[in-house]
């Protein structure tokens, strides 16, 4: 997995960010998803190199990147936090603008960096999201049930950490085949790899953190851009799953691109095939898709 990159451990303020680094030509930043790594982007990456400097990190909390101490706002587990991590990888790295795309919790950073940081950042892709505070307002039962980790890893310690630890192997399993995916896609090694990350008590707990700061600071900072105005102004990329929810559950309101034109100037995408996990189960055409859009330069100056 992942030929031709170098592994490096990233040293910041409070923190360390693990990532692997491979390619050629302009920046471009991955971020996972929940219950993934850097490892879910390992086929894409591969494919994008020979267009692009890819750059697959490991959200602080996650993976082989390190676990700050939490507080009792969540907020150093809040999307800011992970984005101004990224910010200060890509820089040490040598980049100070540069592209981005997450998915699931990674697009949740990668929104973030586009509103915080929007020097830095000169297009963005969110894939199967949308924004925090507008899942939020529009939660119901769907999303209770669909996405179970929402409430359960929001709940206070010990309990969501408690259960994680001690059946791993089942939130892994669960999460592939109720978020629509084929279990045969993930191979054992890669599997693997996502439990074992779940396996330790210390990133178990980073990861209930940055759920409750979804739950609590992140919704507030999201909801105060609103407020006040704030706009991601460079051209947004939303792809989502076509098995999932959001392809039907937001269709009266226009659906995700509606949804991501309230906080955003310029915004394209559609639905794409597969389940939650779509840029594994299907990178190729993941690949394409996000090669199309952050080689176009139409509208970056608009």
């Amino acid at each position: 997995m992942f030929a031709g990159f170098r592994a490096t451990s990233l040293q910041l303020d409070d923190t360390t960010i693990f990532a692997r680094v491979g390619g050629t030509g302009p920046p471009l930043l991955l971020l996972h998803g929940f219950p993934e790594t850097h490892l879910m982007w390992r086929d894409i990456a591969v494919a994008l190199a020979p267009r692009f400097t890819v750059i697959a990190a490991d959200l602080r909390g996650y993976g082989q990147s390190g676990c700050p101490v939490s507080s009792a706002d969540h907020s150093p587990y809040a999307k800011r936090a992970m984005a101004g991590d990224m910010v200060q990888v890509m820089q040490q790295l040598g980049f100070e603008q540069f592209m981005i795309a997450g998915h699931d919790r990674g697009g949740r950073v990668a929104y973030r960096l586009a509103l915080n940081h929007p020097d830095e950042i000169s297009k963005v892709a969110v894939l199967d999201v949308i924004p925090t505070a507008a899942a939020w307002d529009r939660a119901d039962a769907r999303l209770a049930l669909g996405f179970w980790p929402w409430g359960l890893l929001a709940q206070p310690e010990p309990l969501p950490e408690r259960l994680i630890g001690a059946a791993p192997d089942a939130i892994v399993d669960n999460a592939i085949v109720q978020w629509g995916s084929p279990a045969e896609m993930f191979s054992a090694e890669v599997r693997e790899a996502y439990v074992k990350a779940l396996r330790d008590p210390v990133h178990i707990h980073a990861i209930c953190e940055e759920y409750r700061a979804a739950a609590t600071i992140d919704r507030e900072h999201d909801a105060l851009d609103l407020a006040n105005g704030r706009r991601i102004k460079c051209p947004l990329l939303a792809l989502w799953s076509s098995q999932g929810g959001l392809e039907t559950w937001y269709a009266e309101e226009g659906g995700p691109l509606a949804i991501w034109g309230q906080w955003a100037d310029r915004v394209e995408g559609g639905p794409v095939p597969g389940g939650h996990f779509f840029p594994e189960e299907h990178p190729h055409q993941t690949a394409a898709a996000l090669s199309k859009f952050f080689l176009d330069n139409r509208g970056n100056d608009a």
